[in-house]
């Protein structure tokens, strides 16, 4: 039990450290300074550089200061952990999540966003009497909460997704030390110490193979090759990753025992030294980053322009500074598109999870869109574009080379042949490889392919194959083994001795191997189920056969059987005899060759298509692998990554050396990693100048130089990988793509993306996804953007030319974050249009997110339409309401109609036909106006003309009461601020000055308190009369149609202008509220305008080149949009609790018609501008259509 729970808590930990390199991946080293950082980059990507493994096990204990039975002393140990540190990698530096979430704060639009919520609480504090000030800083701030809360919420749910391996206790391993054998903690291990490994264990550092009990190790993590690795005591190469005396920390030991010399800790591995690699690798910004920040810096520059142009505008015109600093906000919500980085990340979400239905999980959601723009995707081999199981493709009988079937290929050999069931048979008996029977009855129905298999790839492959076409346990026991020598790297041959079924009494002894070491004991070959003497034509037939299969890339190997029969070797059947594999006592030469079985990890089914469909849509798919050249061009061959002759079969074909083919002829190229070793500059664009290129036999180090070259030459670069060592490219790439099956955790931490499924033919799904949710984001963005010029221009034309502003901050706001929203973010469910993988990727620096045609449309084309639809309408509704559109500029140059600000606050009076004509024009009671100017001084002297009071106010109340001198009964009079008689004042001064009676009913009272209704001269000009007490006082004038609509009688309407004007019209006042009420409604009526033009924007939107009848309302999420901001149009507009909050007023049905004109207007131009970029297309080439095309296609 404590051997168990000490090998338990061995594995515990090595997962830990996987999942601490996995952060160590994820984080870049922002402690090391960019010079320092730079040579340490260098320095990791050269190749690693040993010498343990090239000197003698005595050498070598001998240069470490230890002994190979006794290992270190304690006092050696314990002086070289004080000086090296543990065998432990570095942990990485970790962002605490309120940093995180704190970054999400200081984007640029948040910040923009931010800075104009407090100046809005700053203008509140300033002015309480404003609420509008207060709600839209909350808003404001709202909007940035909420935002970052959703992307931190994002961001950090995929970065957590391995944090649970974290808290495991350290593990155990066995050590000698001061001669004795104990277990210790794997992280007291120094380089010195001598350890045991076995079956089982995972290596818990470098060490070198000092005692060799048949280890074989599995490198997958670190080289991505499934086929375990014997090890041996002997250096077999120069370079430390190939040689077999060395076992890397990280790779685990999948057969045999061991003892080594440790030789490497901690940082100092080989897995460290990738970890180090990939965490100085700098993470890639990804092509949304670059397009979002792009496109903020755009808006947010124009923004900020416009808002201190205005301000300055506003200064020197002298308009109150909290005033102005109100309008600049209004300016920069108006440009800022508060919900578009919401729809963005809900588009991005959406196409996430519609991915993940199609085994790619995305963690880093901006990748998406990456995955759209690759150019250049590096793919590994072994697991991605093949199954990464082992799978006989070949066979060779009767001097004839036959296909299996696999996922690309069909059988061509015939089960009945007698060569075939002749090598049929030695295949299925001659084996050790049997199904796993817990997994069997667990999973009773799993297809063959899937089974779980005891034994090594190449017998799992013939074991499959086999199971396909009989049952082998049925074969097996039908046969039963009796004898046999195990498979050993010196025979490189296993021989397995059974009792024949197909002749009683005899026994039949199998050998498989290796083909050189099968024929060399061969003299007979089996050709159509006969046994023939082996001539000198058979043994170059089946080597030439061998040949092509190796060339290939395929392992290969051989089957031969020799029959024993009971006359020829009578002892061994006798009673008690026993087959001895140590001491030979049956022979092993005169055999029979039977034929050849070829493994390769074939295609996946769906690769060659899928690779196919890359290239249509113009992006070149790269194989980077760590296998043999020949294995790795047999593969691209198959799955059409190479389809043209390299140099070397240019060379072979045209008999002529390697030297004399001109390279610039040929476009197909497998480079191994021995030569990029020497590579410069010039030599990586010759390289990656071709289209078809294979890396075989790389290093992680190459890996990574490999993608830094496509990069430095423009490419944007998909890489797949999913062991350790692809982790340093897969950070470095614009896009990692990891395994989800075969990748490791490291691998899967540095990713973007991972393959649920581990299958190349993913990726492409995910191309197509990525290139549509760029298409469905331009959509979005053009639809948002259309919006705003009808939001900014109503606050330009109120500066500009002085009109009231017919948008409000909060109905922009209502627009960008209400009715605009669900549409914008509808565009995600929008289908590709056509031909999406038919397409070139896009040139990064010209077709950006937003580009100069996209703000063309959706500014000075869409744009211009929905502004000129909210100021007619805006019109319509003022005009309506008797404010002709000629009296509207100038109107509110000093803010002054239906403000809310009580300083601005005046009556407005205004000239007209007659009671029920439209104005004509207007002015306010204001003081600026009325006095010092020569015209009023009668009424602001200390002593006023006759008729009249001095006038000291001219402010008013905008609800009238009752006069203190009541007029008759019923009648109510206008009260003003301090009394009745400065509004009577007023009055009467208007009256005398415009020489025109008002338009309304009017009352005054004689010196004898008799009634005069309607009588303009009597009640506008006569003079003071004394009253009965003797004072001479003013009469009074009560302008009680203000208060009962009723109309003066007396008004001449004025019926010729231009020539002898004929009848004197009459003037008409606005009380404040009445301006404030008139101003709502055509505010609401500009709101509603822009609702109803956006329709026709959503409907436009919906295609970049199709016609909106091509593309169809199949995009229900939109129709529900299109619904949902008319619902919330009416809702806003009708509902008084609703209408009173955001400043608008209720609407006439008939106001809500003229903006559908301009809705149907901006579809019909569409539809037209859209038929002549598809006339400009091939073939048709129009001259007007390439025109429309090259500067309206967005």
């Amino acid at each position: 039990m404590a051997d168990g729970a000490k090998k338990t808590s061995f594995e515990l930990e090595m997962v830990r450290q996987y999942s601490e390199t996995a952060q160590r991946v994820s984080e870049t080293l922002e402690r090391q300074k960019a010079g320092k950082e730079g040579g340490k980059d260098d320095d990791l990507k050269k190749e690693i550089e040993m010498w343990e493994h090239k000197v003698s096990c005595e050498e070598l204990a001998e240069k470490l200061g230890t002994s190979l039975e006794n290992g270190l002393t304690s006092e050696d140990h314990k002086q070289r952990l004080a000086k090296d540190g543990p065998n432990m990698l570095t942990p990485p530096k970790t962002t605490p999540w309120y940093v995180k979430l704190l970054q999400q704060f200081l984007n640029f639009f948040a910040l923009l966003l931010q800075i104009a919520s407090i100046l809005c609480f700053i203008a509140y504090g300033l002015n309480p009497n404003d609420t509008e000030n207060l709600v839209l800083g909350i808003v404001l701030y709202t909007v940035v909460i909420i935002t970052a809360v959703f992307s931190f919420l994002q961001e950090f749910k995929s970065e957590k997704t391995m944090e649970k391996f974290k808290n495991f206790l350290p593990p155990q391993t066995v050590v000698h030390r001061d001669g004795k054998i104990f277990a210790c903690e794997a992280a007291d291990l120094v380089v010195g110490d001598v350890i045991d490994v076995k079956l089982g264990d995972k290596i818990p550092a470098d060490i070198r193979i000092t005692v060799n009990n048949k280890l074989k190790v599995d490198n997958s993590s670190l080289t991505g090759e499934s086929e375990p690795l014997a090890r041996s005591t002997e250096c077999t190469d120069e370079n430390p990753l190939e040689t077999r005396n060395i076992a890397f920390f990280g790779t685990n030991a999948v057969e045999g025992t061991a003892t080594g010399i440790v030789v490497n800790t901690g940082d100092r591995t080989l897995f460290g030294r990738i970890a180090g690699l990939a965490a100085s690798s700098k993470t890639e910004q990804t092509t949304m980053q670059i397009e979002i920040h792009h496109f903020v810096l755009i808006i947010s520059a124009f923004a900020i322009f416009l808002g201190v142009l205005f301000f300055i505008i506003n200064a020197i015109k002298g308009t109150d500074w909290i005033e102005n600093i109100v309008f600049c906000i209004g300016i920069i919500v108006a440009n800022v598109p508060e919900g578009l980085l919401a729809t963005v990340t809900v588009a991005l979400t959406l196409t996430s999870k519609r991915m993940a239905k199609k085994n790619v999980l995305v963690k880093k959601l901006e990748s998406v869109e990456t995955l759209g723009s690759t150019t250049t995707i590096c793919s590994d081999k072994t697991g991605t574009l093949t199954q990464n199981r082992m799978t006989i493709v070949h066979l060779v009988y009767d001097h004839t080379l036959f296909t299996a079937p696999t996922a690309t290929q069909e059988a061509s050999y015939n089960e009945e042949d007698a060569g075939f069931k002749t090598l049929f048979f030695g295949a299925v008996n001659c084996a050790k490889a049997i199904f796993d029977e817990a997994d069997l009855e667990e999973n009773p129905d799993l297809p063959i392919d899937e089974r779980k298999v005891n034994g090594d790839a190449s017998e799992a492959g013939i074991l499959k194959f086999a199971e396909k076409i009989t049952p082998v346990t049925e074969s097996r026991a039908q046969n039963p083994q009796i004898g046999g020598i195990p498979f050993n790297s010196t025979n490189k041959f296993m021989v397995t001795i059974h009792k024949d079924s197909e002749s009683p009494g005899d026994y039949r002894l199998l050998m498989k191997g290796a083909p050189e070491r099968v024929l060399e004991r061969c003299d007979k070959i089996c050709l159509a189920g006969e046994e023939k003497p082996m001539t000198e034509d058979d043994s170059t037939e089946t080597t030439n056969l061998l040949q092509k299969m190796m060339n290939g890339g395929e392992r290969v190997l051989g089957f031969a059987q020799l029959t024993l029969t009971q006359k020829e070797y009578p002892e061994m059947f006798e009673e008690g005899f026993v087959f001895d594999a140590d001491e030979l006592n049956f022979p092993l030469d005169g055999l029979t060759f039977v034929g050849l079985m070829a493994l390769l990890d074939p295609p996946r089914e769906s690769v060659p298509g899928a690779v196919e469909t890359c290239q249509t849509a113009g992006i070149q798919v790269i194989m980077v692998t760590g296998d043999h050249p020949a294995t790795a061009k047999a593969i691209a061959q198959q799955v059409n990554i190479i389809s043209d002759n390299t140099a070397e079969d240019v060379a072979e074909e045209r008999g002529v050396p390697l030297e004399e083919v001109d390279r610039s002829e040929v476009d197909a190229i497998v480079i191994p990693g021995s030569q990029i070793k020497d590579f410069d500059e010039p030599d990586w664009d010759r390289a990656l100048s071709h289209n078809q290129i294979v890396f075989a036999r790389t290093s992680p180090q190459q890996k990574l130089i490999i993608v830094e070259n496509c990069q430095r030459l423009g490419k944007i670069v998909a890489v797949t990988g999913d062991g350790v060592n692809d982790s340093p490219a897969l950070k470095k790439a614009h896009i990692g793509i990891a395994m989800g099956i075969a990748g490791s955790d490291v691998s899967k931490e540095a990713a973007d993306m991972i393959l649920l499924d581990d299958n190349f033919s993913s990726i492409v799904k995910g191309v197509e996804e990525g290139r549509l949710i760029f298409d469905n984001l331009k959509k979005s963005i053009a639809y948002t953007l259309t919006s705003n010029i009808p939001e900014i221009t109503p606050f330009l034309m109120h500066v500009i030319i002085g009109i009231p502003q017919p948008l409000t901050t909060i109905l922009i706001l209502l627009i960008d974050l209400g009715t605009d929203m669900l549409p914008a973010i509808s565009f995600a469910y929008e289908k590709a249009e056509s031909d999406i993988m038919r397409r070139f990727p896009r040139n990064m620096k010209l077709d950006r997110l937003v580009n100069r045609r996209l703000i063309s449309f959706s500014y000075a084309q869409i744009g211009v339409i929905q502004a000129a639809c909210g100021f007619f309408v805006y019109c319509v509704v003022l005009n309506d309401y008797a404010v002709a559109p000629r009296v509207l500029p100038g109107l509110s140059d000093r803010n002054q109609w239906g403000s809310k600000f009580e300083e601005l606050q005046r009556w407005w009076y205004t000239r007209r036909f007659s009671a029920s004509a439209q104005v004509m024009s207007g002015q306010y009671f204001d003081d600026g106006e009325f006095a010092g100017d020569g015209v009023f001084d009668f009424i602001y002297s200390a002593s006023p003309a006759d008729g009249f009071i001095q006038q000291t106010t001219t402010q008013f109340d905008q609800i009238p009461r009752t006069a203190t001198d009541s007029p008759p009964s019923g009648l109510e009079g206008i009260s003003g601020i301090p009394g009745d008689d400065q509004f009577n004042n007023m009055i009467k001064a208007v009256g005398q000055v415009l020489l025109q009676p008002p338009c309304l009913a009017f009352v005054c009272l004689d010196e004898d308190n008799n009634q005069i209704f309607n009588d303009y001269d009597t009640c506008f000009f006569q003079g003071n009369f004394t009253n009965s007490s003797g004072e001479s006082v003013a009469p009074m004038v009560y302008y009680y149609g203000v208060n009962t609509g009723e109309a003066n009688p007396n008004v001449i309407e004025i019926t010729d202008i231009d020539d002898q004007p004929t009848g004197t019209g009459c003037f008409d006042s606005w009380t404040i509220e009445q301006q404030a009420e008139t101003l709502q409604h055509a505010q609401g009526a500009f709101f509603v305008s822009i609702v109803i033009s956006q329709i026709g924007g959503g409907l436009i939107c919906k295609t970049r080149k199709l016609s909106l009848f091509q593309q169809g309302m199949k995009n229900y999420v939109l129709d529900l949009g299109i619904l949902s901001e008319v619902c919330l149009a009416v809702l806003l507009t009708y509902i008084p609790p609703i209408n009173d909050a955001f400043g608008t007023a209720s609407l006439y049905g008939l106001h809500w018609l003229p903006g559908i004109p301009f809705a149907m207007f901006e579809v019909v131009y569409d539809e037209h501008r859209k038929f002549w970029i598809r006339r400009g297309d091939p073939p048709k080439n129009s001259r007007l259509g390439g025109w429309v095309r090259d500067f309206t296609y967005w």
